[in-house]
């Protein structure tokens, strides 16, 4: 290799490696292997996945894919039946519907789409990582206003971010790792004085107060994000969608490479679509028990747990953070250890499991907090 060429790829294999990316913490495999454990006995609440769904139901539709799909072919009429089908579930006109690899691959294509190396992209603190991540790929300054009081939006301090050069305003509502969902006057009236892009993410919609779906063909500049990978239980197939007015939504649906996303999950996602009273009774199944989680966490000394709008549950303890989550995980409990938000010390979130699960985590913080 030329010495010029060296340079220059050394170079930029330096900034790619200065880059932010997000790192999956422990897996089951790992931890049970860690603490000496049976990967059967781990319980893990760290990724806010959905256990509510029937496993044997997505098998066997799972099954019904397989026989239907001939893999060896490209897909063709998938995507567009499984937009048919969200435009029903959602109650919406077609066009306005952008089918991604997940929510989080469409955020990263919209932020790809819309911000520029000079831009600032603006959001609040603390929420979901990823959008940081996306933001500064492009080049793009991240400013971040922390939340007030009790998870409230500081409005005031948003609206002073809003200068010529902010394109983007990501909403994470409900948000993660917060849980709580924002007023939708509050929402609203940020959208509609936001001067660029406002990406709302509704990853946890299933489980919220509202949408605000029903906004789209009112602000010009809004687009939701939505996900199979939680209330419908498909974390594993990587789908999402996005939600907009018919030209935003046609300029989100523009990709560089044909075929990308397999046919696999966009006929998985329209037969979950077809089969919505499974998933509708799993989310009011999770949102009893997400009541009873944070009525029995806040039961327990040293524990004050906070309402949530999603399928977790925040809460901040007595005793470091970091040592309560490694004594979980010596108990086989995998949860997410966050640390200091705002002006709480130490907090922890855990996904609302099975009730067997929530009763696992219970008593081990009742044992270790000495309740």
């Amino acid at each position: 290799m030329k010495a010029d060429c060296k340079k220059w790829l050394d170079e930029k294999l330096a900034q790619i490696e200065a880059l932010e990316n997000y790192t999956p913490e422990k897996t089951i495999e790992n931890a049970a292997k860690q603490y000496g454990l049976s990967p059967d006995s781990i319980v893990k609440l760290n990724f806010n996945e959905n256990l509510y769904m029937p496993r044997e139901k997505i098998t066997a539709l799972l099954k019904e894919v397989a026989e239907e799909c001939d893999l060896r072919l490209y897909p063709q009429e998938e995507e567009e039946k499984l937009r048919e089908a969200i435009n029903k579930y959602l109650g919406i006109t077609q066009g306005c519907i952008a089918v991604g690899n997940s929510s989080d691959e469409i955020m990263e294509r919209i932020t790809r789409l819309f911000l520029e190396k000079g831009n600032k992209a603006v959001t609040f603190a603390p929420t979901f990582s990823v959008f940081r991540y996306c933001a500064k790929y492009q080049g793009a300054d991240y400013v971040s206003v922390p939340l007030r009081e009790g998870f409230k939006l500081d409005v005031e301090a948003l609206r002073a971010a809003f200068t010529p050069e902010v394109k983007m305003l990501y909403l994470c509502s409900p948000n993660n790792p917060t849980g709580n969902q924002f007023e939708l006057g509050v929402v609203e009236a940020l959208i509609e004085e936001f001067p660029g892009i406002v990406m709302v993410d509704e990853a946890y919609g299933e489980y919220a107060d509202y949408s605000v779906v029903p906004l789209i063909n009112k602000y010009e500049n809004l687009v939701v994000l939505r996900t199979f990978s939680k209330a419908f239980g498909l974390a594993g197939l990587r789908l999402g969608y996005a939600v907009a007015n018919p030209v935003l939504a046609n300029a989100v649906n523009k990709l560089p490479a044909p075929y990308a996303i397999n046919v696999v999950s966009l006929t998985m996602g329209r037969k979950l679509l077809e089969n919505v009273g499974v998933v509708k009774q799993a989310v009011a199944a999770l949102k009893t028990e997400r009541g009873k989680l944070i009525n029995a966490l806040n039961e327990i000394t040293g524990v004050e747990a906070f309402d949530s709008r999603a399928n977790f549950a925040l809460f901040n303890t007595s005793k470091p953070s970091e040592d309560v989550y490694l004594n979980m995980l010596k108990q086989g409990l995998v949860i997410k250890k966050l640390g200091k938000l705002l002006m709480y010390e130490n907090c922890l979130r855990a996904t609302v499991g099975l009730p067997e699960m929530n009763t696992k985590l219970l008593n081990e913080l009742k044992e270790y907090l000495g309740d």
